[in-house]
């Protein structure tokens, strides 16, 4: 999803990055695209330069985060967000000013598509506040993106992701095997999953004590290679 950089749109368009440019595709989003067959007609052509990606995936029906592939702990849709975007954990549930670290755990994520199957992989950037309990302490920003990688396109196993804060590097690592059919099979079990369900893998590793103690702004990135640079900004 996207949209021109002079043009802000909340949902945005559906789009194919081919390059240095983005083609606009006829369809309303993308699980609408991958309902529809994977094929959309295509509209106009943009410069990469010149749009803001967003969330592959706005209010996903479910969320859920698994740690290994026997189980999982369900995530709040409405807390996600997509690249660009300014982290912001809020007030505690006493309206008190959290002052605490932001913990970044580094995660591959994939969608569901039609007919339940999966369609492709984006990057997670899962923000904890670990003053508050689990899950609260999850509960204001999953960022996703900055795009969704078809599967014909890229394997998710063994990707290397790096995270920089400030420009300067923090992590840097790659991404385990993980078994993507058996998460997407124990997540349909007795349930029917809908397309946009997000299906997000176990964490790579963690980067902590990312509080905004310096004048101004804190930019992190998270790059996976293969799928992009998942930018975000933490607010002072």
């Amino acid at each position: 999803m996207f949209h021109p950089v002079d043009h802000p749109m909340k949902r945005g368009w559906v789009g194919r990055v081919d390059g240095e440019h983005v083609i606009q595709l006829a369809a309303q989003t993308l699980q609408a695209f991958f309902t529809g067959g994977g094929s959309a007609r295509e509209h106009a052509v943009f410069p990469l330069a010149g749009v803001q990606l967003l969330t592959p995936v706005l209010y996903p029906p479910a969320v859920r985060i698994f740690d290994d592939s026997s189980s999982f702990s369900f995530a709040n849709p409405a807390a996600v967000v997509g690249p660009g975007a300014e982290v912001d954990a809020g007030k505690s549930p006493g309206n008190s000013l959290l002052h605490g670290d932001l913990v970044l755990i580094v995660r591959l994520a994939a969608m569901v598509g039609g007919e339940g199957a999966i369609e492709g992989s984006t990057a997670v950037a899962d923000w904890r506040r670990p003053e508050l309990a689990p899950p609260k302490d999850r509960d204001f920003a999953l960022a996703l993106g900055p795009a969704l990688v078809t599967l014909d396109e890229l394997d998710p196993d063994g990707l290397e992701a790096v995270v920089r804060v400030q420009g300067q590097e923090r992590l840097r690592g790659r991404f385990e095997s993980f078994d993507w059919e058996i998460a997407r099979a124990l997540a349909a079990d007795g349930t029917t999953l809908r397309p946009g369900d997000i299906i997000v893998g176990p964490a790579l590793d963690e980067v902590d004590d990312l509080v905004p103690g310096s004048p101004g702004d804190v930019s992190v990135e998270l790059e996976v290679n293969g799928i992009g640079v998942l930018t975000q900004t933490i607010a002072r």
